[in-house]
């Protein structure tokens, strides 16, 4: 693409040898290509996206021109019973025409005024089907990608993050870059925690309780001591004493159980460690163990468990009890009511990497390879448990196999694997079984809500209340914080919310994607429906009549909220105008069909932040934060926001992580990565280019000495004159000047004053298919459409796979998803992959992923809220809601079996 200024608004450009050019006038704003662009005939109106194009760019007039130098060439790839749907939708003379010839076309489409979100949504949603869309030149469909993608903002005013970009002439952000590390883990060369090659390495193997409750009097060693291969075996009665040991309820969260006492308290729970030359020594050898027992009997049955004390229930954020309005007064004002009990089950994370460790000591420093989402907390958890200084704990962990909350912080197996190492003499190796990822690395608590709405005639809600119970274990008192999304989701003026544990003798519960969200939306968005159906009131106009403008519960502005388009997006691409809502009206042979939705949501928060960028001799990019890849695309994003800071393509830039040796930065949980580290990222690399065009501009032989700083441009590597692209430097011609040395700069990033001036969350909706066997209860998810808010998208192609990711999951959380436990024994009964059932390809239909692309200006300097958790909440919510709109069933109580269909 090539184009010079010639006034403030026309951008015009060299003739490409297929002799098409494309004009686009927008006040200020310019884009020219010398590819061809396909179009109708000089009397064709407006096309959907051409009109979408103007609303985005904010002009109420805007003019395109298209020029072809020979006559006749045919319009190609359109389909000619394509036609637009939708009462607002302009018309489209194109989707009529089987073939148009272009010699010279020229049209000025006129606004109204601003698009509501109603319209846009409708408008992306004809645009994406509209056949000029398919035929424009890659150059012109980013260009459009960009505004698309939150980087402009409605109206006169124009987005900071769009104005950077467009600066430095790069475009990598947003686009669906291929995964920079996808080669590497295709091929098996991407190195994950167990695979680092080590010398001498010694492997570990747990030894777990097989009671729930109670003391273990004494272990037996002999023969598993005497058996090949086995270096040590570490019992509570000889395992070395840890100063830094947490006590039991030391806390709300991951109080390990590190061999410090006798005392059992979940089935499945470490009371021992057998160390051998091999893993397959090791295993057997455990089995050789024997353990003599102090058994109590265990509390296992929610129902019959105490409550705790008030005081030691305490949610990570908020009060145990909340209180908005006259939640009495408004309930019995309320023409409608709706009161019911939903319970949603035990959980576990099943990752296709199970944790791992391996640790070696020299000297008194301990290097870590582990499994996790966050090194810097495993860190300064060890380092704590050994009475070590951090600085003597190094944390590597290149890639995880996944983790969704479970290896956000340490548990028993690092500390174990390190007292191993150190009592041996030699690194060591500890891997746990699928089995052990049941109960000592945490899991998805069980919740009992509540929830009690009232409203008016309309729909207006009047009063809501949300009571959570959930479980927590014997050793630590985490809660799950299903009331969240309650108390900002809808405007209703009376509200209560109430949090009550009990404690279980399980594994500890922990985050597990979207903690609180998952569960919560769930239970909220159910009871929705369920009063839509008493009103006889259309879900998502239920929905609108409830729409909070500001954060009901703290007051304060959101820093952006696109939900409104995305109930007209997801909506419009699903059909939902054709649903009937009468239950078990729909049929498909044997087939019940029924069609349910919901709102997601999940918070936007920013974590301290650092990274380091280097600029190397040869004009390459080196940027460090130790941060984590746990599969959601951390290396291919943040590559892309450095090569656009930098002005370099993306290849040209080198981003490392995952090494406690590299600037800190926060844990990859809760979708803060990429507003946390992306940020830094962000800040260092513009500082660097800053840094360097400030060398070229004060050295005289440079061809832009003397010139000012906003004037230069950085593109592919080469810093030019805005004025005058002609003249101009490379970064490795400068660097060469300077002696040929790197430039480097470090960055530390936090959040300002916005974090308490706006409210800032993700939201979205999901519109979920069921087909219902009316015989045999079978359940088949035909369908999905999502529409999501997240901010700015970082890249189209991973954004898109973590909505995917979570879909997915959130029909595994629907129908399949839960773990069973002896209510005797206290074992975990389906505790490997054969039994506890997570969605396979045939359990899942179609999945249609759509982004509103919002800009926000205020949630952190790049525009992101986050895609990693959202996508899964509301999902079970949607899919419990289509079941009860095929069958007539309403089932509270997850997952949704077919014995729980047929029964009633």
């Amino acid at each position: 693409m090539t184009g010079t200024s010639t006034d403030k608004d026309w951008v015009s450009a060299t003739t490409g040898a297929s002799g098409y050019r494309t004009e686009l006038r927008a006040r200020t704003h310019a884009f020219v290509t010398d590819e061809p662009v396909d179009s109708g005939g000089t009397d064709a109106g407006p096309t959907p996206y051409e009109y979408l194009l103007a609303a985005l760019v904010g002009c109420t007039t805007i003019t395109l021109r298209m020029y072809a130098d020979r006559k006749g060439w045919p319009l190609e790839g359109i389909d000619v019973r394509l036609r637009p749907a939708g009462a607002h939708a302009p018309d489209c003379a194109h989707c009529e025409t089987e073939e148009v010839g272009i010699t010279r076309l020229e049209r000025t489409i006129e606004l109204s005024g601003p698009l509501s979100d109603e319209q846009r949504a409708r408008l992306l949603f004809i645009a994406d089907r509209c056949p000029v869309k398919q035929t424009l030149t890659r150059g012109f469909r980013s260009f459009l990608a960009r505004r698309l993608h939150g980087r402009l903002i409605l109206g006169d005013t124009e987005d900071p993050h769009m104005r950077e970009t467009e600066a430095q002439g790069q475009e990598s952000v947003g686009e669906p870059l291929d995964r920079v590390d996808g080669r590497l883990k295709v091929t098996g060369g991407a190195k994950y925690a167990a695979e680092f090659p080590v010398p001498r390495v010694a492997h570990a193997v747990l030894v777990t309780s097989t009671i729930a409750s109670g003391r273990v009097v004494a272990m037996d060693a002999t023969a598993a001591e005497r058996a090949p291969g086995v270096l040590k075996v570490l019992t509570p009665f000889n395992a070395p004493r840890l100063p830094g040991a947490p006590a039991v309820r030391g806390g709300t969260m991951r109080v390990p159980t590190l061999l410090q006492d006798p005392m059992v308290r979940y089935n499945g729970q470490p009371i021992g460690l057998v160390v051998a030359e091999t893993f397959e020594q090791a295993i057997a050898a455990t089995d050789l163990v024997r353990v003599r027992y102090a058994t109590e009997r265990p509390m296992l049955d929610m129902d019959r468990a105490p409550r705790n004390p008030p005081e030691t229930v305490r949610p990570m954020r908020g009060e145990r009890v909340t209180h908005r309005g006259d939640y009495a007064r408004g309930l019995a004002d309320a023409a409608v009511r709706v009161d019911q009990t939903y319970t949603t089950p035990l959980e576990n994370h099943n990752p296709m990497e199970v944790h791992s460790t391996l640790a070696l000591w020299e000297g008194d420093a301990l290097t870590l390879y582990e499994s996790t989402q966050g090194i810097s907390n495993v860190r300064s958890s060890v380092a704590r448990t050994f009475g070590v200084p951090p600085e003597k704990v190094r944390v590597v962990s290149h890639f995880t196999g996944g983790g969704f909350g479970s290896k956000g912080g340490p548990w028993s197996h690092e500390a174990l694997a390190a007292m191993a190492a150190r009592e041996v003499g030699r690194p060591v190796k500890l891997v746990l079984t699928r089995r052990q990822m049941f109960g000592p690395v945490g899991g998805r608590a069980r919740t009992v809500q509540r929830v009690t709405m009232g409203a008016t005639a309309s729909g207006v809600l009047t009063a809501t209340r949300h009571a959570s119970t959930s479980n927590t274990s014997m050793l630590e008192d985490w809660l799950e914080p299903a009331v969240t999304p309650t108390l900002m989701l809808y405007a209703c003026p009376n509200l209560e919310t109430q949090y009550d544990l009990v404690r279980l003798n399980v594994g500890s519960p922990t985050f597990m994607r979207a903690p609180g969200e998952t569960t919560g939306t769930f239970a909220l968005e159910s009871a929705m429906d369920e009063l839509a159906v008493a009103l006889r009131m259309d879900p998502v106009a239920l929905r609108l009549a409830n729409y909070a403008e500001r954060d009901p519960e703290s007051g304060r502005p959101w820093s952006s909220k696109g939900l409104r388009a995305c109930y007209a997006l997801a909506g419009e691409r699903f059909g939902w105008s054709r649903r009937n809502p009468e239950p078990r009206a729909t049929r498909d042979g044997r087939w019940l069909v029924g069609w349910g939705m919901a709102t997601a949501t999940y918070p936007a928060r920013r974590s301290p932040a650092s990274a380091l960028a280097r600029l190397l001799p040869d004009g390459r990019a080196l940027v460090r934060a130790g941060t984590q890849e746990i599969g959601c695309g951390t290396y291919t994003v943040m590559t892309q926001i450095a090569a656009d800071a930098l002005g370099l393509p993306p290849d040209r830039v080198r981003f490392e992580l995952g090494d406690t040796t590299m600037p800190e930065n926060p844990a990859s949980t809760g979708s803060v990565t990429a507003a946390s580290t992306g940020t830094a990222v962000h800040e260092v690399a513009t500082q660097l280019r800053s840094r360097l065009v400030k060398l070229a501009i004060a050295d005289p032989a440079s061809p832009l000495h003397g010139a000012a700083e906003g004037d230069v441009r950085v593109t592919d590597g080469r810093l030019t004159l805005a004025s005058d692209g002609g003249s101009g430097e490379s970064y490795a011609t400068l660097l060469a000047r300077q002696g040929g040395q790197p430039v480097e700069v470090t960055v530390s990033s936090r959040a300002g004053a916005e974090a308490q001036q706006y409210s800032m969350h993700s939201f979205g909706t999901v519109f979920a298919e069921v087909r219902v066997d009316e015989e045999l209860g079978e359940i088949r998810v035909s369908r999905v459409v999502t529409a999501h808010d997240v901010g700015r998208v970082l890249n189209a192609k991973t954004a898109s796979s973590q909505i995917i990711g979570g879909v997915v999951w959130g029909i595994g959380q629907a129908l399949l998803e839960e773990t069973l436990v002896d209510p005797h024994t206290g074992r975990y009964v389906n505790a490997d992959l054969a039994e506890y059932h997570v969605p396979v390809n045939a359990d899942v239909g179609a999945i249609d992923v759509h982004f509103v692309h919002e800009a926000d200006a205020h949630v952190n300097p790049i525009g992101v809220k986050g895609a990693g958790e959202i996508g899964i909440t509301g999902v079970g919510a949607a899919i419990a809601n289509a079941v009860h709109h095929a069958t007539g069933v309403r089932v509270r109580d997850l997952p949704i079996t077919l014995d729980k269909i047929i029964r009633r």
